[in-house]
């Protein structure tokens, strides 16, 4: 199936899928459009059994995401700006809550919304050339696409004002020493870097994986007794599928483990 502004690639043997946004004469903007294709492509790969984990990107080496288009949002009217603000929210929060593992494979800019997108995926594998910022203060708004929870769940609160109130740019060397990327690579070995980072968690049972980024998700923010009985609840979708039985089995075989996700 074919979207107007982003593409996905499917390696059903490795198990990955890879979103790319495409909007290269924007430098990959969120548009409308973009949205609502972003939210299309995340139903159609929740329901598609062969995709256990995924890498969001952007066309080209200039820019991951520049954050909103605000050309677009320059011809709207109000009432059409509320409509839009309505599928950002779902989109920025479908990415955010995801059930199968995200990693934002930032490969250049990101800024503002784009840098929201990077920051609701599980962990983020940046370019050498990659700049990124929460700058929406900078033109009279805030980050209000996950920004301020998702960077204040990172970093802590101090850390995140300190980023988001003054619309500080980092470079990716120094978003991996603040803690906001996990590995900083050249630009032309991104892809394969995320894809590196896919494959470590597609080797392993995938419902088991939705599971433990469920119960990481769902129990950090509750005091430690709610998650404990939390985290219980959550281990039983893993403990009677066919997936723990195998591992069980390859364990003592002393062989590797064929999962297929039932």
């Amino acid at each position: 199936m074919a979207w107007e502004t982003l593409s996905l690639e499917k390696d059903a043997e490795k198990h990955i899928g890879v979103i790319t946004l495409n909007r290269p004469d924007n430098f990959n903007a969120i548009s409308t459009q973009l949205s609502r294709d972003m939210l299309d492509v995340l139903a159609k790969i929740e329901e598609d059994d062969e995709i256990w984990a995924l890498i969001i990107t952007g066309t080209g080496t200039k820019a991951f995401c520049s954050g909103a288009d605000l050309k677009e949002r320059k011809s709207m009217s109000k009432p059409q700006m509320i409509a839009q603000r309505k599928i950002f929210v779902k989109m920025f929060t479908a990415i955010s809550v995801y059930p199968k593992p995200i990693i934002a494979a930032v490969n250049g800019v990101a800024f503002g919304g784009g840098f929201e997108i990077a920051l609701g995926c599980d962990w983020i594998v940046a370019s050498d050339n990659a700049i990124m910022a929460l700058s929406e203060v900078s033109i009279g708004i805030i980050p209000a696409g996950g920004g301020t929870q998702n960077m204040s769940r990172i970093l802590g609160k101090q850390k995140a004002k300190q980023l988001i109130l003054t619309a500080k740019r980092l470079t990716a060397a120094e978003a991996k020493e603040w803690g906001l990327v996990a590995k900083v690579v050249p630009q032309d070995q991104l892809l394969e870097a995320a894809k590196a980072e896919c494959a470590e968690i597609t080797k392993n049972a995938p419902i088991a994986v939705y599971q433990a980024k469920k119960s990481v998700n769902y129990g950090v923010d509750l005091d430690l007794n709610t998650g404990l009985v939390l985290e219980a609840e959550i281990y039983n979708g893993a403990l009677y599928t066919e997936d723990r039985d195998e591992g069980l089995a390859a364990f003592n075989e002393k062989r590797k483990p064929v999962y297929k996700g039932r």
